[in-house]
């Protein structure tokens, strides 16, 4: 064995292992399926701050859409900071509960909600990439 693929031996599991350590340092966010009841579907999030840094403020946009892929509803809401709520501290969570509404009963239970955040302020007013610094992901039923 050559010193260049020794050192690509030793090297390779320490970058994957860093890989992963940075990944952790995150807005990580689980959505959960929401619950339908009349007019109102209630899609709770769970969002926990991996980050080094306070999460000031977190605007987040909510679809809901049927089994057709057709949206029935939506809703943007603050989900973290705005007028009322605390900033999200380094390694606490939270919950965020979007409320959805229809002029009329909704059509099916079977809705899906698809979240995605718009904008997110970090302490001292610094914006985030939401791509590197946000990770979303869908809780299944069994």
């Amino acid at each position: 064995m050559d010193f260049s693929t020794l050192r690509a031996v030793i090297y390779l599991p320490l970058i994957a292992l860093f890989g992963v350590l940075t990944a952790q340092a995150q807005l990580a966010i689980t959505v959960s399926p929401p619950k339908i009841t009349g007019q109102k579907a209630i899609v709770s999030l769970a969002m926990t701050n991996h980050l080094a840094e306070s999460v000031e403020s977190a605007r987040a946009i909510c679809f809901l859409l049927d089994d057709h892929g057709k949206m029935v509803g939506q809703s943007a809401k603050w989900v973290i900071g705005g007028a009322k709520a605390h900033p999200l501290q380094p390694k606490s969570g939270t919950t965020f509960n979007f409320v959805v509404t229809s002029p009329q009963p909704f059509a099916t239970t079977n809705l899906t909600a698809n979240v995605s955040l718009s904008r997110m302020v970090l302490s001292g007013g610094k914006l985030a990439d939401i791509a590197k610094d946000v990770t979303l992901s869908q809780t299944v039923l069994k």
